[in-house]
C-alpha cells in the first residue's frame, strides 16, 4: 500500500497516524526528520552554546590561517597555498552541517526539506572529498620537498599548484554529483527519520523501500575509489619520504627533515582516523547515538583542531601569525 504525501500540512502527523499499517511506503516525500542529540530540554542550551562556540572557533581559526598566509610574503609557498585551500575546505565542510544543527537546537525543530537534504549531502561530500584530496596533494608537496629538494621550485611551480587544486575540486565535485544522482534514483521511502543530525547518503539508501543493491554497490565503489586513491597517494608519499630520511646520516638532519611533515601527518591521522572510526563503529556496533557522537568528531572537532595543529607545530605559521596580529592591533 502506498501513502502519497501531497496536501498534508504536517507530514509527520500523517505518518504517525499510519504506523498501524503493516507496510507503508512514502513517495513524494517533501521533508525528512533529523535525530536530536538529546530530548532533554534542559540540555538544549548547553548543546547550543557548545556547538556555537565550536563553530565560531572553527571558522575564525581557519580564517586566521587564510589571512595570515595571504598577508605574509614569507608564506607564499606551495605548502601554505595548499594549507589555505584546506582551511577554506574545512570552513565549507563544517558550515554544511553545524549552522543547521544549531538552528534546530534553538527552534526545537528536526525538519529538513527534501531539497535541503540533497543540497546538504552534496556540499558535505564535496568539501569532505576536497579535504582528502588536498591532504594528498600536500603529501606530494612534502615528498618533492624532501626527496627532490634541488628541483622543488621547478616541479612545484605556480601553474602545477593551481592545477592540483583545480583537479582536487573537480574530482570532489564529480564524487558529490555521483552520490546525488544515486539518491535521486530513489522514488519511495519506508521512513522519514534520519538517524543522524545531517543527511547522510547511506542513511537515505537505508530508508529506501525499493531494491537498492545496485545503488549500494555503485555508491560504495565510488566512496572506496575516492577514499582509497587519496590514502594510497599519502602512503606512497610517506613511504618515499621515510626511505629518504633514513638515508640522512645525522640524527639532527633526520629530525629536521621529518619535522616539516609533523603538522601534515597529525592532520592526516586525525582526519582519516575519525573517518575510519565512524564507519567501523557503525558497522561493528550499530547505535544511532554512538554514530552521532562519532559524526560530531568527524564533522565538527577535526576542522576545529586543524588550525591549532598547524599554528602550534609550525614555527613559520606561529611567527607569521604574531606579525599579522601585531599589524592588525
Amino acid at each position: 500500500m502506498l501513502i502519497y504525501l501531497f496536501h498534508f500540512s504536517n507530514p509527520l502527523f500523517f505518518f504517525e497516524r499510519c504506523l498501524g499499517y503493516k507496510e507503508q511506503n512514502l513517495t513524494s516525500v517533501s521533508e525528512f526528520f533529523l535525530t536530536r542529540f538529546s530530548d532533554d530540554l534542559e540540555l538544549q542550551p548547553l548543546f547550543f552554546g557548545l556547538f556555537l562556540s565550536m563553530y565560531l572557533l572553527t571558522v575564525l581559526g581557519n580564517l586566521l590561517i587564510i589571512l595570515t598566509v595571504s598577508s605574509d610574503s614569507h608564506l607564499h609557498t606551495p605548502m601554505y597555498f595548499f594549507l589555505s585551500n584546506l582551511s577554506l575546505a574545512d570552513i565549507g565542510f563544517t558550515s554544511t552541517t553545524v549552522p543547521k544543527m544549531i538552528m534546530d537546537i534553538q527552534t526545537q525543530s528536526r525538519v529538513i526539506s527534501y531539497v535541503g537534504c540533497l543540497t546538504q549531502m552534496s556540499f558535505l561530500i564535496l568539501f569532505g572529498c576536497m579535504d582528502g584530496m588536498l591532504l594528498t596533494v600536500m603529501a606530494y608537496d612534502r615528498f618533492v620537498a624532501i626527496c627532490h629538494p634541488l628541483h622543488y621550485s621547478i616541479i612545484m611551480n605556480p601553474r602545477l599548484c593551481g592545477l592540483l587544486v583545480l583537479v582536487s575540486f573537480l574530482v570532489s565535485l564529480l564524487d558529490s554529483q555521483l552520490h546525488s544522482l544515486i539518491v535521486l534514483q530513489l522514488t519511495c521511502f519506508k521512513d522519514v527519520e534520519i538517524s543522524n543530525f545531517f543527511c547522510d547518503p547511506s542513511q537515505l539508501l537505508n530508508l529506501a523501500c525499493s531494491d537498492t543493491f545496485t545503488n549500494n554497490i555503485v555508491m560504495y565503489f565510488v566512496g572506496a575509489i575516492s577514499g582509497f586513491l587519496p590514502i594510497s597517494g599519502i602512503f606512497f608519499s610517506y613511504y618515499k619520504i621515510v626511505s629518504s630520511i633514513l638515508r640522512v646520516p645525522s640524527t639532527g638532519g633526520r629530525y629536521k627533515a621529518f619535522s616539516t611533515c609533523g603538522s601534515h601527518l597529525s592532520v592526516v591521522c586525525l582526519f582519516y582516523g575519525t573517518a575510519i572510526g565512524v564507519y567501523l563503529g557503525s558497522a561493528l556496533l550499530p547505535s544511532p547515538r554512538k554514530d552521532i557522537v562519532a559524526s560530531v568528531m568527524y564533522t565538527v572537532v577535526t576542522p576545529m583542531l586543524n588550525p591549532f595543529i598547524y599554528s602550534l607545530r609550525n614555527r613559520d605559521i606561529k611567527s607569521a601569525l604574531w606579525r599579522f596580529l601585531r599589524r592588525t592591533a
